[in-house]
């Protein structure tokens, strides 16, 4: 059973809301974090990059910039930028991106879920993003980004949610990207009860986005408890901020890769090598994102290739190997482009599927890079049932669509 748990959530006063609402720190460099926050003095980016407001050139994981978040985040309060709920609510956050619509519940997701694998994972972490997230929680004392859990559809959840989505919001506006943001506060009594309750009925939740996010709340909760003699399990910092989202509202876009040379191979060399274990079609100088799953658009010196991964390459009884990330990596990133470890490897970098295949084409015109691959977008059926069977996928598997913004509820831990 999956426990959740309202809480007292800090966030801003109605009329700033657009103003104080944020992209995931993670979405941006420090410049464009910089530029975006620049004559925007409300913007959560001031507390969840708050390197913006030091000098340029600061180290990013210097003990200054959190505290300079910290800084930042007192007197957001202080200022009445941002208010605290008296009594602990849940929360309903509603995305509109085009025809796409999502609603998911905000609550404070158990930690000890998460230790029990109750809360599923899919991916490992950095150490280094790890470290930066928990020196930025423990130091803020609080949660800024809310973690990205979905769940098996229930008819009950949804019957509860659409009744809330009814009312009038506390908060609703359309960000610069076109995006729509809506948000209601759930203060009664009997429908966090519900909620509390059909939630417990869950066997899993699943990690989506926010690995670094769940494991720095999970070190965080372990070093709180060892300093406290009087633990209970129940103190805020046993739960971490998300917002869980039912499986089939959840849109997963393409995770495309760029490559910057061919291995030192000959063009007419690599294509012969990409034939042995794909069918190679040239389909000339413009080209559609692959339509199928096994089928991938590969970009090379100007022209566009159609690729489909020949039968007997992957185990397709295998969760991971039949993922596509996995196909094109074991039988073509690795053996024929010398690609190392995906995660370190300075030669391939990934571009999320919202930039289109023009931003492929664009990045190997310049001769920033010589060969690019777009991808079919891995399924969240995919990802649970990974996670299901308690494995890994490949990093940089899933790109999610809209991206939860920032700044619009935060989780105090104490």
């Amino acid at each position: 059973m999956a426990k959740i748990k309202p809480f007292r959530g800090v966030r801003p006063k109605p009329e700033l809301a657009e103003k104080v609402a944020s992209p995931p720190y993670d979405v941006l460099n420090t410049e464009e974090a910089r530029a975006m926050a620049k004559d925007n003095p409300y913007s959560f980016l001031h507390i969840n990059k708050p390197e913006i407001d030091l000098p340029a050139g600061t180290d990013l994981y210097d003990d200054a910039v959190y505290a300079k978040g910290k800084e930042n985040l007192d007197r957001f309060i202080k200022e009445g930028i941002l208010i605290q709920d008296e009594k602990p609510c849940f929360y309903v956050y509603r995305q509109i991106m085009g025809d796409h619509v999502q609603i998911g519940l905000v609550a404070g997701a158990s930690v000890e879920d998460y230790e029990k694998g109750i809360i599923k994972k899919h991916e490992l972490t950095r150490a280094d993003k790890e470290e930066d997230r928990v020196k930025h929680v423990n130091t803020l004392n609080a949660q800024t980004g809310p973690v990205f859990l979905t769940y098996k559809a229930d008819n009950d959840i949804d019957a509860l949610i659409d009744k809330i989505v009814q009312r009038q919001p506390v908060y609703d506006f359309t960000a610069e990207d076109g995006i729509r943001h809506t948000f209601w506060i759930v203060d009664d009594e009997n429908e966090i009860r519900q909620l509390e309750d059909l939630f417990a009925r869950l066997d899993y939740l699943y990690v989506a986005d926010g690995h670094h996010r769940s494991a720095a709340a999970t070190r965080v909760k372990q070093m709180r408890q060892k300093e406290n003699p009087n633990h209970t399990g129940e103190e805020e910092y046993n739960y971490f901020l998300t917002v869980i989202f039912p499986h089939n509202q959840m849109y997963i876009m393409d995770y495309n890769r760029v490559v910057k040379d061919l291995n030192g191979l000959s063009k007419d060399e690599f294509l012969q090598k990409v034939a042995e274990k794909f069918d190679v079609e040239k389909i000339g100088s413009s080209a559609q994102k692959p339509a199928k799953k096994h089928e991938f658009v590969m970009y090379l010196d100007g022209e566009w290739y159609k690729l489909t991964a020949k039968p007997g390459t992957f185990n397709a009884e295998d969760p991971v190997e039949q993922l596509d990330v996995s196909i094109l990596m074991n039988n073509l990133l690795v053996p024929i482009l010398g690609i190392g470890d995906p995660r370190k490897d300075k030669r391939i970098d990934f571009v999320g599927g919202i930039r289109g295949l023009e931003e492929l084409k664009r990045r190997v015109d310049s001769g920033e890079m010589q060969v690019a691959f777009a991808l079919y977008p891995t399924s969240i059926e995919d990802l649970m049932a990974i996670a299901d069977a308690g494995k890994i996928m490949p990093p940089k598997s899933t790109w999610f669509e809209p991206k939860l913004r920032s700044g619009l509820v935060i989780h105090l831990l104490d």
